[in-house]
């Protein structure tokens, strides 16, 4: 099966403005500017914490993109350190973790990103994933199922939903999950593909044959290749239809 990750890169800038006292002297007025100043200052200091936080997660992006997830993990923390309360920062973390196959971790990356918003849903999305690898599916799922319904469009929600149901032998309802994921992206060949594994796994070969083709014309090259070690289909290998179309 094809599994559909989901990384986040996106920050939010908070920008102030700042007002004064009009400086009349008088004990009151000066009262008020001193606390005024002190607001200001406070500000100020929240601001340069924010951009701080912000430029360390922008660098954790970077190296994320390029595949140095370890490094990854340690500029998040920085970047959590100064600016804790940054949902974003914590889903990256997990990510990162989660291509380092540190699964509990990111797991609790998560977490902490939906305690601090709990409607993201690329947090319960994310979530859903690391729970998957920690073949936790009843939970999985549940996860899935939250980022669904707090984004009905997520078509990669969908997909990694029916790959969970597939895990679990409940192939109906892994059918109705792809096919949601193909009615929002008719050309989503992850969607075919994962439905050809699941038509194997029951050894209906027709009906395997018949998708993992439709993936493979939608992007040639792939499907073939990861089709001749997916286990997946061992129970059809032996099929001359199979043998013919991975060739």
């Amino acid at each position: 099966m094809v599994f559909w990750r989901c990384l986040i890169a996106s920050s939010v800038i908070s920008l102030f403005t700042f007002g004064c006292g009009d400086g009349t002297g008088t004990s009151t007025k000066y009262a008020t500017q001193v606390v005024q100043e002190i607001n200001v200052a406070q500000l100020l200091t929240e601001a340069k914490a924010t951009q701080k936080g912000q430029n360390l997660f922008h660098q954790a992006n970077s190296l994320l993109d390029t595949q140095r997830y370890q490094d990854a993990v340690k500029v998040y923390d920085k970047a959590i350190a100064v600016q804790p309360k940054s949902p974003d920062t914590w889903i990256n973390r997990g990510n990162a973790l989660i291509s380092l196959q540190q699964y509990q971790e990111a797991l609790e990356s998560y977490d902490q990103a939906i305690a601090l918003q709990p409607e993201k849903d690329e947090a319960w999305y994310n979530r859903g994933n690391a729970l998957t690898a920690l073949k936790k599916h009843l939970e999985a799922l549940a996860s899935y199922d939250k980022a669904i319904a707090l984004q009905p469009k997520k078509h990669e929600a969908w997909i990694n939903r029916g790959i969970v149901l597939t895990k679990m032998q409940k192939y109906p309802e892994a059918m109705v999950s792809y096919n949601q994921a193909i009615a929002i992206q008719p050309n989503k060949h992850q969607a075919y593909y994962n439905i050809a594994c699941a038509y194997a796994l029951q050894e209906n070969i027709d009906l395997a044959i018949e998708n993992l083709q439709k993936a493979i014309e939608l992007l040639p090259g792939k499907y073939e290749e990861l089709a001749k070690t997916d286990p997946d289909f061992d129970k059809v290998r032996n099929h001359e239809q199979f043998k013919k179309i991975i060739q």
